[in-house]
């Protein structure tokens, strides 16, 4: 073969291999983003399409304005911020929150492994196992991931404690291994709870809106508002 052929056959193979890719790409649906405006920053969340019911409904709710005024009522350092009780958008200071919803809950989509409780992560609240044994989630009220660094030994001790509660015990991957001990998260609630997002920018606020200070009941003192919440088009 002749290096000119030779040459033109690799050129038509790097056509192909380009036109394969974009094609993939294309045809990969991509995440939907919804940002977050609140008292203490802004946060860019991304949803995802492995946890579609958990997506659509956020997006509904947000497009709704459901969450423009709503408080982030539960706040526990070290451990995460939650929001979406609709009580709190007119709720006096003090006043215990928590129990507010929509009226209906959503189907558990937990995929652990593949997504697990990393520090950043997009979760649903739900009711407790005693009278919720489906793990449904709230229709409304999330939280974001702060939790702490673990070490493997105290990743894998932390398992054994909590796998005998699992139908199915967690597997501990190497990608869980490594982000639990760099970025931090909530490893006992893997498997436990629906994770259906990520915060994707502005960190830093969750991480500010985590050291606030709260009362008796984890409300913080000075009310942290979503000001304005919008999918990003």
């Amino acid at each position: 073969m002749s290096s000119l052929n030779l040459l033109r056959k690799v050129i038509c193979l790097v056509i192909l291999l380009a036109f394969f890719y974009s094609s993939a790409d294309a045809r990969r649906p991509e995440r939907i983003r919804v940002r977050m405006e609140t008292t203490a920053g802004k946060f860019t969340l991304e949803l995802f399409n492995e946890t579609p019911i958990h997506r659509d409904n956020f997006v509904h709710l947000v497009r709704e304005g459901f969450y423009d005024g709503i408080l982030f009522h539960r706040v526990i350092k070290n451990f995460m911020v939650q929001a979406g009780d609709p009580e709190s958008k007119l709720a006096p200071a003090g006043k215990e929150l928590g129990e507010g919803d929509v009226g209906y809950t959503l189907p558990a989509e937990i995929r652990t492994p593949e997504i697990f409780h990393r520090r950043g992560m997009l979760a649903a609240a739900r009711e407790g196992d005693e009278v919720n044994p489906e793990r449904r989630s709230s229709g409304a009220q999330f939280y974001v991931v702060w939790g702490k660094r673990h070490e493997e030994a105290e990743l894998r001790e932390l398992r054994t404690r909590c796998d005998p509660y699992m139908e199915k015990p967690v597997e501990l991957t190497s990608d869980m291994l490594r982000a639990y001990r760099i970025d931090g998260g909530t490893p006992h609630l893997d498997g436990l709870y629906t994770v259906f997002g990520r915060v994707v920018k502005g960190l830093k606020v969750i991480g500010r809106i985590q050291r606030t200070r709260t009362d008796e009941h984890d409300r913080p003192v000075e009310d942290v508002r979503i000001l304005r919440a919008y999918v990003i088009e």
